[in-house]
């Protein structure tokens, strides 16, 4: 996913009431940014990373500029933008760089599933196999405790949402379908990826009980930088 523009750069000065940011130009002047985001955001937004943002020419808006990425003091690219994470795996499916997933003929995204009223981010399809049900999630938590380790983890948060996904891809497999969750890792320090039961236990556990049941898991970094994101490669899930 290339960005329509390069991104602008400013220095964070905080992260507050979970959509916002302010931010601090070289000239000392400072404004409010839209921060698409609802985790904690732990060690991606602390006061003084490099932040970088675009701008919306919807007139409109509140605040037309959009916190997208930080840079870390050890210098990682870390993606913020949620909503980022499933539009560079739509286009990694697209281009067939996932291997697991590549024998599908139709991609649809945000397909109506399961007894909890969800929502898939993308169903695949081809003639000759099961559907397959592709939950994506998206990794930016860098372990704490030992940050130069590469062992991220996901959630961030509790997650009610989360674990009722995981809940709707088990009912997937039961029903003799593909259940896929695949976690975006959008941040360069991390090589690895472990559910984080120290934030949700009861996540963790349901993420064990649903790849005992046929569940897949897979963990795909992305390259990031202030021009474009894109899916790299596989990297652990342990």
């Amino acid at each position: 996913m290339k960005y329509s523009t390069p991104l602008q750069h400013a220095t964070l000065i905080k992260r507050y009431k979970r959509f916002l940011a302010d931010l601090r130009l070289h000239d000392s002047t400072e404004f409010t940014a839209h921060c698409a985001n609802t985790g904690k955001m732990t060690g991606c937004a602390e006061p003084g990373f490099t932040a970088f943002y675009s701008t919306s020419s919807n007139l409109k808006r509140k605040y037309p500029h959009s916190l997208e990425l930080t840079k870390n003091q050890f210098d990682h690219f870390i993606c913020v933008n949620t909503a980022i994470a499933n539009k560079v795996v739509e286009e990694a499916l697209q281009a067939q760089l996932i291997g697991e997933l590549c024998n599908y003929t139709n991609i649809q995204a945000e397909v109506k599933y399961g007894q909890e009223n969800s929502r898939i981010d993308f169903l695949l399809r081809n003639e000759q196999l099961p559907p397959c049900y592709v939950e994506v999630k998206s990794v930016t938590l860098l372990s704490q405790s030992e940050p130069n380790s590469g062992q991220g983890y996901f959630p961030d948060a509790q997650t009610l949402r989360g674990q009722k996904h995981l809940r709707e891809l088990i009912e997937m497999v039961e029903q003799g379908h593909r259940a896929v969750l695949l976690f975006a890792v959008l941040h360069q320090g991390i090589e690895q990826v472990s559910a984080a039961a120290h934030v949700d236990e009861t996540y963790a556990k349901l993420l064990t009980e649903a790849m005992s049941k046929g569940v897949e898991v897979l963990a795909y970094k992305a390259s990031i930088s202030p021009n474009e994101i894109h899916i790299t490669h596989k990297i652990p899930f342990i």
